[in-house]
């Protein structure tokens, strides 16, 4: 069953587990008794890999600030070196 967190006018805010549907109501603070209403927070996202969490952290940024780059990534700037063996020469060419 899903948590949820809700904020109570006196209090503060609480955590309750509750079945998906009984989320829209509201929750009656354990302490006081009064009403609360429910606050939405950002997903637990600690069960994501982390190579995955840099990609969407990455993907995220460059929304708002994207990485300028004088030069297509991972390429070098030397030449292709030419070989010299003479087996090389009778392969097919593009």
């Amino acid at each position: 069953m899903p948590t949820y967190t809700h904020r109570c006018p006196v209090c503060g805010e609480f955590d309750q587990v509750r079945p998906m549907s009984a989320a829209a109501r509201e929750a009656q603070c354990p302490d006081c008794g009064s009403h609360s209403s429910r606050i939405f927070g950002a997903p637990a996202l600690r069960g994501v890999d982390p190579g995955l969490r840099r990609a969407l952290d990455a993907s995220g940024a460059s929304a708002d600030a994207p990485q300028v780059v004088s030069s297509v990534p991972g390429r070098s700037r030397r030449a292709t070196p030419v070989t010299r063996d003479p087996r090389h020469a009778r392969l097919p060419r593009p």
